[in-house]
């Protein structure tokens, strides 16, 4: 952690110090998290340290959704957001590659996703190195072709334009699958280009942050 001390000593008199931070929901930019130690976590996330490098929002009809992404040693970006609820849970997500999702599920299963019936259930074939810790046995299709907006901005402070134009955002539709655990989850989001995102999805406790450390 040299480094973190570089970055974040202040004098003791500094009125920057004046900032707390103490819960996901107020990362800004250049701020700093450490995870904890515990083995459920995959290697990437484990006792890491990362800084937030974005903030983007998802919006959709009843809900708006901050995404943290975050940058680490690895250079690999990771997303987090809050998951709302009798108590909220962190949600961190991996975007994977083709190949992950041909090792990982039959892709004549996977393709039911985009049916009529819209009733995907997913068994897991194999894991890939990218994907070990990000995955559970199976997963049910819980959402299909909900249609939300992308901002590339933090729209906690300013709601995003009512007005179709330049800041409605980025169409693209979300099919959700839900682990047979609750743990884990499966996102796609399809784009107007037709380019399609995968994610790779894992809750956990907000108490895995074990540090925060304010950015300048």
């Amino acid at each position: 952690m040299n480094f973190l001390k570089k970055l974040f000593a202040k004098d003791s008199n500094d009125s920057n110090k004046a900032r707390q931070l103490k819960q996901p929901q107020d990362l800004l930019s250049n701020d700093i998290i450490v995870l904890s130690d515990s083995f459920a976590l995959p290697e990437i996330l484990r006792q890491q340290q990362f800084q937030v490098s974005n903030i983007n929002s998802h919006e959709f009809e009843h809900a708006l959704i901050t995404e943290w992404a975050l940058t680490g040693k690895s250079n690999e970006t990771i997303y987090l957001s809050v998951e709302r609820g009798a108590k909220p849970f962190l949600k961190f997500s991996l975007r994977i590659e083709e190949q992950d999702v041909e090792s990982l599920f039959n892709l004549d299963d996977f393709s039911q996703i985009f049916s009529e019936d819209a009733d995907a259930l997913l068994s897991r074939q194999q894991d890939t190195p990218r994907t070990s810790g990000w995955t559970c046995e199976q997963y049910q299709q819980t959402v299909a072709a909900q249609m939300g907006y992308f901002h590339r901005k933090d729209c906690r402070a300013i709601a995003p334009s009512e007005f179709e134009g330049e800041d409605a955002g980025e169409v693209f539709e979300l099919y959700c699958l839900r682990g047979n655990d609750d743990q884990y989850a499966i996102d796609i989001q399809i784009w107007q280009d037709g380019d399609t995102d995968v994610l790779v999805n894992m809750y956990r406790p907000v108490s895995d942050i074990k540090e925060y450390y304010p950015g300048s």
